[in-house]
């Protein structure tokens, strides 16, 4: 499990329930990326418009059900910002 996931995810669950649903991305990534980055914990480069988040949300829902685990999101983004 990679604590650089495990810190962004925790970061963008605004509601603290262990899942993250596609508005929670967007909206974490508006309101809490640039001070993420800016700690280190998200690639300057991977913040974006709500475009951005949403196809990130995309890329890590593989079983399509609108809702990302802590699992699914780790693959997309340790694979996505070379993450171990």
């Amino acid at each position: 499990m990679s604590d650089k996931a495990r810190k962004l995810f925790e970061a963008l669950d605004l509601d603290n329930n262990g899942t993250l649903t596609r508005e929670e991305v967007i909206t974490a990534m508006r309101k809490k990326g640039p001070h993420l980055a800016a700690s280190g914990d998200l690639p300057f480069w991977a913040l974006g418009d709500a475009d951005a988040s949403s196809a990130l949300f995309d890329a890590a829902d593989q079983n399509g059900d609108a809702v990302l685990t802590l699992e699914e999101f780790e693959v997309v983004v340790n694979r996505r910002f070379g993450w171990r």
